[in-house]
């Protein structure tokens, strides 16, 4: 299946492979359902502090990805520290798993977030130097859709198999969550090992042998005087910072906003699978659209499609509130939505890699991905934000989820009204 690309590239998709189990279970899924029930239970609103855990760890992270950008351009540093990140993320999963209290919970899964997407961005900045420009739509899209075919898919039907059927060999529902934190530490350290043995620091430029905090804090600056001065470049991070923000708030906030409503967290689980089954040969298509089509018309495309995800979540919740339905009618919605958020939450983020990887100079990748990733990481504080703001205003979930469309309309006006300029800045790539 990967016989098209070169050892390098297999491998840098291989940990997509590795690492998506995160987001399915722990971000999307299990977790999530898990954490809100267990905060319920003890008298607070799982929904809103979940989403107020999300945003703290972003934004820790949003501020580190500028310096740790900077540092992995240096010769020796990027390997290093994608080690680092990856070991104590699993160590802070296998902490969670041994906690009972929603605070601890909480804590534990900051924590885990943060090295995990610090290992990610790392990871990000490898792409430039694992294949060419010409090929990064397609290596970026393949490696989505491994992380949804094996990484999301194999270790949660374990888990799923786990809540449903674990009753009957003594395996209570608190037990199978923990088992499913402590498989997504070990799936997450097994795959990245072709990674972290294949892949090397190709492009990058040598460590400063004194003054390594004045050159580091000089870098940063220089970088970013780059990007504003370079219109397209600009446009499109700013552009990606709201729609980016939109697509990490439905991915982080889907499965507490259904228990949130009451929904059967079965059928929550559920239809997260269907979302990773339709994202495989989605974000595939993505990338070879791309070949022939302006990926920016792309993003456009699929930003459209998550309004319509968002006025869709709306009419759910509140037909739920309103008692214009009943559960049945809503889990159908649900269902609807996941389909829909897999049509395109794979293909937007491979192609919003992929196209700013060809903007940015191969030997200051890490610099130019850290600047992508605060951008994103920023943006990801104020989705969550919005959402636990809306709804400790209101009270009403509907309104929460509504409210995100907001974000999406930001980014779409901004890459319409610069299009011009994000053409010729494409194209020139």
């Amino acid at each position: 299946m990967l016989k098209s690309f070169s050892k390098e590239e297999r491998s840098w998709i291989m940990y997509d492979w590795a690492q998506n189990v995160f987001s399915t279970i722990m971000m999307a899924a299990v977790f999530p359902v898990f954490f809100v029930s267990v905060a319920d239970g003890d008298g607070v609103s799982g929904s809103m502090w979940w989403a107020i855990g999300v945003a703290v760890a972003r934004f820790v992270l949003g501020v580190a990805a500028p310096i740790i950008g900077t540092v992995v351009d240096f010769r020796g540093y990027k390997k290093r520290l994608l080690v680092i990140f990856i070991a104590f993320g699993i160590l802070a999963l296998l902490f969670v798993s041994a906690q009972s209290s929603w605070q601890m919970l909480l804590i534990g899964y900051v924590l885990a977030n943060m090295f995990w997407s610090a290992a990610n961005f790392v990871y990000d900045s490898y792409l430039p130097d694992v294949t060419t420009k010409d090929r990064m739509d397609k290596v970026s899209a393949w490696g989505f859709a491994m992380g949804y075919s094996g990484g999301s898919t194999i270790p949660f039907i374990f888990s799923l198999l786990l809540i449903v059927f674990g009753e009957n060999i003594g395996i209570d529902g608190t037990l199978a969550v923990r088992i499913s934190v402590v498989i997504t530490a070990v799936w997450w350290g097994i795959f990245c090992i072709p990674m972290l043995r294949d892949v090397h620091h190709k492009y990058g430029v040598e460590a400063p042998k004194k003054g390594f905090m004045k050159v580091t804090a000089l870098n940063i600056w220089g970088t970013a005087k780059r990007i504003v001065k370079n219109k397209g470049m600009f446009i499109f991070i700013v552009a990606y910072f709201f729609y980016i923000d939109g697509v990490g708030t439905i991915i982080n906030i889907a499965t507490a906003y259904g228990a949130e409503l009451g929904l059967d967290m079965i059928g929550l689980v559920a239809a997260i699978f269907l979302t990773q089954f339709i994202a495989i040969p989605c974000t595939i298509l993505f990338g070879r659209l791309a070949k022939t089509i302006n990926p920016i018309k792309i993003i456009s495309g699929a930003i459209c499609i998550y309004l319509v995800i968002c006025i869709t979540g709306f009419t759910m919740g509140f037909g739920l509130e309103s008692y214009w339905f009943d559960e049945s009618v809503a889990i159908i919605m649900f269902w609807a939505l996941a389909g829909m958020v897999g049509m395109v939450q794979g293909g937007i983020q491979a192609l919003s890699r992929s196209t700013f990887g060809r903007l940015v100079p191969p030997e200051n990748a890490g610099e130019y991905f850290g600047f992508f990733e605060i951008f994103g990481r920023f943006a990801a504080i104020l989705g969550p934000a919005l959402y636990a703001l809306v709804l400790n205003t209101t009270g009403r979930p509907s309104f929460s989820v509504l409210s995100v469309s907001i974000i999406f309309l930001i980014g779409l006006t901004i890459l319409l009204v610069g299009r011009k300029h994000l053409d010729v800045s494409i194209g020139s790539n």
